[in-house]
């Protein structure tokens, strides 16, 4: 499977960025387009209108936790947010990236190993973040090739559209959800 790989300038953040702090509740009722405009408003008034596409969020634990705002994902993308890369994600904020197309990869230990304007090079197959800047090269936790497969295409509907076999769709499920005979019932 081909890697996909994205490269920006590095705009760094800190532990428990939640989702009201990513898309405040006064403009939930906008399109993403303008919502995008207000994306961390609280915490950086500035940071929508000095964002160039492109660029990659970097975070500690926990990012896009709190409520299942599914408009903080969807937000970042429409400023031209090129990947979110975390030491972790709450898990609503990780389906929704995923879902929707925007690159998210969970690396413990980034935060400490970029700083804010780095030139990074995250490589989503590989799971693996280099900062081109400062030199250095930081493992991330490797993601499942349904995952990766969907953020090359852009996103579940981009994928769906295509008519694309997943890989491994057609694998038994396991697991505690399963009966053993892979049906779930």
């Amino acid at each position: 499977m081909e890697n996909l790989t994205l490269r920006g300038r590095a705009w760094i953040f800190g532990d428990d960025v939640d989702t009201d702090v990513i898309t405040p509740g006064q403009y939930m009722h906008l399109p993403a387009e303008e919502l995008s405009q207000h994306v961390f408003e609280p915490i950086a008034p500035e940071f929508a209108g000095s964002f160039e596409a492109g660029g990659v969020l970097i975070a500690g634990s926990n990012f896009g936790c709190g409520s299942s705002r599914e408009t903080a994902p969807l937000a970042l993308k429409h400023l031209g947010v090129a990947a979110v890369v975390a030491a972790s994600f709450g898990r609503i904020f990780f389906r929704s990236a995923v879902a929707i197309g925007l690159p998210v990869l969970v690396c413990p230990g980034v935060a400490s190993e970029v700083e804010d304007g780095d030139e990074v090079e995250v490589d989503l197959g590989a799971a693996r973040v280099v900062n081109r800047t400062r030199g250095g090269e930081i493992s991330g936790a490797p993601l499942h090739e349904m995952i990766v497969e969907t953020l090359r295409r852009g996103g579940l509907m981009k994928l769906l559209a295509t008519g694309a076999a997943m890989p491994g769709a057609n694998e038994p499920r396991r697991g505690p959800a399963t009966n053993g005979r892979g049906d779930g019932g």
